[in-house]
């Protein structure tokens, strides 16, 4: 018997109708039944989600067909795999909203470390997942959060400049003409605007210090009416409270008049850095920003208005005034992180810091999107299949976020009632060490 097979439990059948609403997304009605075997083996309790092992528990009566048809549909197959995600929204958000309203909208990127060199996007660069700079690809995400709740609603593959700009690496890997290069801050920008577009309720960016170090990433957000809280390095200039760049000169007599910004050798910003050490030591308040597994999660941090001052010397204008947040652990020696924020003035430190630290949230869903739903599993190497891959996956995950939200805050893998058939007893998944004679 197949694990598609099974009398189907209440869970069982709100998965069928949530797999249901999604299934037209798929495009033609020949994807509809290995669309949804290939989310249901994404659900299975299975060590890992490749199409190989997912197929032998599907079908173990025949593998070979349920093979075929699972990779056509993630492979080849040209279904949108923005159509899909919106379908995924459309479901889970109405769940996510009955709970707690949107708060964050939250800007991230992900690595998959890679041995070979020929998958789409891959290249020595930062990956997250080992810490370090390392082989693999790397995609650009945006996620929408509640206080308690939270998923994926764009993803999207970054693709360095060695290959957008290799026309025989491209076109082995099925990149579309349409793609060129970007940096991961001009992905999230696009990705953010499709949001708006689409009237996803609006959120706080949160975003770490890779996008918040983008003066042109800020500038954008403000432009379209975002508040942000983001990180920045240390090494951020800014304007001390109270102080900001001179105006321009007086106009002379003779010549055209200058109307930009001044600085002189007594009137400099100073670095984020500097501006902490020099803070007096009752500037530093103790904050609870939540509940850890152990214990409650609490640091030291100041607040303080100030102006960036990046290349305002070429302004007519001074920024804005923005929050700095900044956090000194009390075992440290110096100051660990820094933001900026756009939010009001009167934001309490608490908020500000709450804020801040939320971006924690989606560190669970990339690990149960990683290590239960298979999303780093893929074994292809082209731009199709990795985006929908990823797309399947978090369509997946979208039945366990809408399950939390509105009947059991503990719904994973594993815990759904679904049931992995057992493979053929002549099935040995790829890599497996030969058998014994």
């Amino acid at each position: 018997m197949s694990a598609t097979s099974r009398a189907p439990g209440a869970q069982q059948k709100r998965l069928a109708a949530y797999l249901d609403s999604l299934a037209r997304a798929a495009g033609h009605s020949d994807r509809i039944i290995p669309f949804k075997a290939y989310c249901t083996g994404l659900l299975l309790p299975l060590e890992r989600k490749s199409i190989e092992p997912m197929a032998a528990h599907l079908a173990p009566d025949n593998v070979r067909r349920m093979h075929q048809s699972l990779h056509h549909l993630v492979a080849d197959a040209p279904w949108d795999d923005e159509q899909l995600l919106d379908a995924v929204l459309d479901t889970v958000l109405p769940a996510m909203l009955k709970r707690e309203p949107i708060a964050a909208w939250i800007v991230d990127d992900t690595g998959f470390p890679k041995k070979g060199q020929h998958s789409v996007g891959v290249t020595r660069q930062y990956c997250g997942q080992v810490g370090k700079q390392d082989n693999c690809q790397v995609a650009v995400s945006l996620s929408l959060a509640t206080e308690s709740a939270s998923m994926p609603v764009a993803f999207n593959l970054y693709l360095p400049e060695v290959w957008a700009s290799d026309k025989e690496k491209r076109a082995k890997a099925g990149v579309p003409d349409a793609v060129a290069f970007q940096t991961k801050p001009q992905i999230a920008l696009a990705q953010i605007e499709r949001a708006r577009e689409r009237g996803i309720p609006e959120g706080v960016v949160l975003a770490d210090a890779g996008y918040g170090s983008d003066s042109q990433f800020r500038r954008q957000l403000t432009e379209w009416g975002l508040s942000y809280v983001v990180g920045v390095p240390s090494g951020v200039t800014v304007w001390k409270p109270g102080e900001q760049p001179k105006p321009a000169p007086k106009p002379k007599a003779w010549g055209r008049p200058s109307k930009l910004l001044r600085r002189d050798s007594r009137h400099q910003p100073v670095s984020v850095r500097e501006l902490a050490l020099a803070l007096p030591k009752d500037t530093w308040k103790t904050v609870i920003w939540r509940a850890g597994s152990r214990k409650e999660l609490t640091s030291r941090f100041a607040a303080l208005r100030v102006r960036p001052a990046h290349r305002d010397y070429w302004r007519t204008e001074p920024h804005p005034e923005e929050w700095l947040l900044i956090e000194w652990p009390e075992d440290e020696s110096e100051p660990a992180k820094y933001w900026l924020s756009t939010l009001p003035p009167r934001t309490s430190l608490a908020d500000l810091v709450f804020l801040a630290k939320h971006r924690w949230i989606i560190e669970r869903d990339y690990q149960e999107l990683k290590q239960e739903l298979g999303l780093g599993h893929f074994e292809g190497r082209g731009w199709r299949g990795f985006h929908h891959h990823a797309t399947l996956c978090i369509a997946a995950y979208g039945f366990l976020v809408s399950e939390r939200s509105r009947f059991s805050p503990s719904a994973r893998v594993g815990h759904l009632g679904l049931r992995a058939a057992r493979p053929p007893k002549s099935f040995v998944p790829r890599g497996s060490p030969p058998r014994a004679a």
